[in-house]
């Protein structure tokens, strides 16, 4: 038999999940009391999310816990307590984006399906590749994927694939977030974003054409209702309706109406076969007005499935919901929230004097048998069909009611009503039981055991894990972005040649697209420091031949290794066999060892770099426990947004070939440089100020490397920021921010 897609539902709290429960979902995702991407939604207390987990399997739907922010390295030994009870009762999957809870899970709890969240920033076959042979089960790339590079990722890895088909839209591709961390402490890889993106700019000094204020980072909502047979037959395993922070009714509605038409679709290519149903499904307009009705954000949009960027898929002008109809959440309350879904079940009573009293009792799947007392003679008052019926129609709080209730029952019996009822209750339990251990076993999970560390495993300090390529000795890596930065350095480096270089990170594109001009200067420069190729934040299916030109730069010897920051670049790496140097950059994060000892197995053996959102207290307890070589940013223009929208686009048109900074100015007149990197179709939005830590310098250099990034800088000003780092000259005076170096986020 065909597997048939998934539909998989939100929920918020209790209400909401038994609501999506009652609506259809074959599958729900919520979120515990931590660690999830929520953190502002209801949530689950312990006990509540353990009910949902029986409640759901007895009517054989899956549950998957959200674990999906960064752990910081003294959280990471709670997650095993915080997890054990939800593992004991069956939980079906755990949705993770740090690398060090993927591996902790993977090792305590075997058994317990790892899906990949979409804050990994999946983006092609490569990364989901690497994230199968981890020991994946179900990835959710990245949102702006396209229907036909979803397509290629399932027909080339063949790993479960989870999309989003409803609901808000990230402006950021998920987990390369900084915004709202950066300027208000609140994270959005700890589920804490302020939504930052929803505020209004002006773009390039101008405000929008309507004369109004400008939204352009704010994307309109998702809706897909009217693409079904087309993402059915693309080969998604599962469709997900975003929607945690969202009220019940929302849950219950949307739900409702996407198992409507997904039951359609099949329907009809039963009948009519593919194509024919292709040509018939329809959505009725009622339909559309429901969804339309539920916390929809201006209007809608078919999200990436079918476009890479542009402005209709921008709430421009307005970002605000546009609220809903009281009519119809009071009619989708009535109808999804006010009971429970309850399974009918079938009852056979026999209460025939002389023999023993029983209680058959049946599920579509399964059925038990209870056997009580002799049931005697009535002395005085026999037991009528019509008290035995009203005892067994008492289901009370179970996941049962009585469909059918079949009574054998002498003229002359007598039974007590107290025994009756222990009967039922007897029957009703063992029914659950049975159930639920046979939803454990065809799921293929009857006996899962947890393993019971004496103490969970954190990597120590001691025995660093220093590649040939590493000297135990720290200092300065620079980052260069453009041509002319790159021919700054050299002759920066000429002048000062007292002040060496250990590793210098040439952006990919520039080496490629500029090889006239950057090559000879990087050939000079390997002279007296290791020179790496940056890959892009974003690799795509379109940048496959982009790769294998990159690829071949340092695979014929003319560059010495790579600065990772994605997966889908560990995972092209990997496939290439690549096996000299190789480390990662900040945001492939890394805020726990196990995390850095998780990805040194798949192929990063020469270093990581601290990720920008944990203070000073919590690096250093990092590199305490740490076994491998880090980087600290010391200087850069922190990368706040990676888009695949493009801001000028939204906002005038399309300049593939006109000068690449534009500049966003927010409400307070901050400025945030906007770079359109047209070679991958994307935007990086920088901080409105340059990250410095020039006056923490002395205090790190012997804990790890220090690394200066420049990005937008000119080469006067590049100049002046070496000499301050590397010579101790007096930084310029200009603007600057520490980060989270203090502060950090919670």
């Amino acid at each position: 038999m065909e597997k048939k897609v998934e539909l998989l539902a939100p929920a918020g709290n209790t209400e909401g999940f038994y609501g999506a429960i009652r609506a259809g979902a074959d599958a729900v995702y919520l979120g515990g009391s931590r660690f999830g991407a929520r953190a502002y939604a209801g949530n689950f207390t312990t006990e509540e999310l353990i009910s949902c987990i029986r409640y759901g399997h007895i009517l054989n739907r899956k549950i998957y816990l959200t674990v999906n922010t960064l752990l910081k390295e003294k959280e990471l030994p709670d997650l095993y307590d915080y997890l054990f009870p939800f593992y004991e009762a069956g939980l079906d999957g755990v949705i993770i984006q740090d690398m060090g809870v993927f591996r902790f899970i993977q090792k305590y709890f075997p058994g317990l399906e790892l899906h990949a969240s979409t804050q990994m920033t999946l983006c092609s076959k490569y990364g989901a590749k690497l994230l199968k042979d981890m020991g994946a089960s179900r990835i959710v790339p990245a949102r702006e994927l396209s229907l036909e590079e979803i397509k290629t990722i399932k027909k080339d890895t063949d790993i479960e694939l989870e999309t989003f088909i409803h609901g808000a839209m990230c402006y950021c591709y998920s987990g390369q977030c900084l915004f709202s961390s950066i300027l208000g402490g609140r994270s959005g890889n700890r589920g804490r974003c302020a939504q930052p993106c929803r505020l209004p700019y002006s773009v390039s000094q101008k405000v929008c054409k309507e004369g109004k204020n400008c939204y352009p980072l704010s994307l309109k909502d998702m809706c897909t209702i009217t693409h079904i047979p087309e993402l059915i037959e693309s080969g998604i395993d599962s469709f997900k309706i975003e929607g945690r922070m969202k009220k019940a009714e929302y849950a219950a509605g949307v739900t409702a109406v996407y198992r409507k038409y997904i039951d359609s679709y099949y329907d009809l290519r039963e009948r009519l076969g593919r194509e024919e149903a292709f040509k018939q499904f329809s959505v009725e307009k009622s339909d559309f007005n429901v969804l339309s009705s539920l916390y929809i954000r201006s209007e809608t949009h078919d999200g990436y499935y079918f476009k890479h960027n542009g402005r209709e898929m921008v709430t421009v002008s307005n970002p605000a919901y546009s609220g809903s109809d009281d009519t119809l959440l009071a009619e989708i309350h009535k109808n999804f929230l006010e009971e429970h879904q309850r399974i009918p079940v079938r009852i056979e009573a026999s209460f025939l004097t002389g023999h023993p009293a029983s209680i058959r009792m049946f599920s579509e799947k399964s059925s038990v048998l209870i056997t009580g007392a002799v049931v005697q003679i009535a002395e005085k008052q026999p037991i009528t069909e019509e008290n035995i019926r009203k005892q067994l129609s008492k289901m009370g709080d179970s996941y049962f009611f009585p469909e059918e209730i079949q009574i054998s029952v002498s003229e002359d019996a007598f039974f007590s009503l107290k025994q009756i009822n222990e009967l039922r209750r007897e029957a009703v339990l063992f029914l659950e039981q049975k159930i639920l251990f046979c939803f454990d076993k065809e799921n293929g999970r009857p006996n899962r055991i947890a393993l019971q560390p004496d103490c969970i495993e954190i990597p120590q300090k001691g025995n660093r894990a220093y590649s040939a390529f590493e000297e135990d000795t720290h200092g300065y890596a620079i980052s260069v972005n453009t041509a002319a930065q790159l021919e700054t350095l050299l002759k920066w480096q000429k002048a000062h040649s007292q002040a060496s270089l250990k590793r210098i990170y040439v952006n990919g594109d520039i080496a490629v697209f500029q090889p006239e001009m950057v090559l000879p200067l990087c050939s000079e420069l390997r002279k007296s420091s290791k020179v790496l190729l940056s890959f892009p934040y974003i690799l795509r299916e379109s940048d496959n031949g982009y790769l294998e030109k990159l690829f071949n730069l340092a695979e014929n010897g003319l560059f010495d290794g790579f600065l990772i920051r994605s997966l889908d670049a560990l995972g092209f790496l990997r496939e290439k066999s690549w096996n000299k140097l190789c480390r990662a950059d900040a945001n492939l994060y890394i805020w726990n060892s196990v995390a850095g000892t998780q990805l040194s197995s798949a192929g990063i053996r020469d270093g990581f770099c601290i990720p920008y959102e944990l203070n000073a207290g919590e690096q250093h307890r990092l590199l305490n426990t740490s076994e491998y070589p880090y980087e600290k940013i010391v200087y850069s223009r922190i990368p706040m947004m990676i888009t695949a929208n493009c801001v000028l686009k939204t906002t005038d048109k399309c300049h593939q070939n006109s000068t690449n900074l534009i500049t966003l100015t927010d409400r307070y007149r901050k400025q945030f440089p906007v770079e359109r990197n047209c070679y991958h179709c994307m935007n990086l939005i920088y901080n409105s100020v340059p990250l410095s830590l020039w006056q923490e310098r002395n205090r790190w250099i012997s804990e790890a490397d220090l690394r200066l990034d420049f990005t937008l800088e000119l080469p006067e000003k590049m100049e002046e920021i070496l000499s301050a780092f590397l010579l101790g000259q007096k930084m310029p005076e200009d603007e600057y921010t520490a980060g989270h170096e203090k502060r950090g986020v919670e």
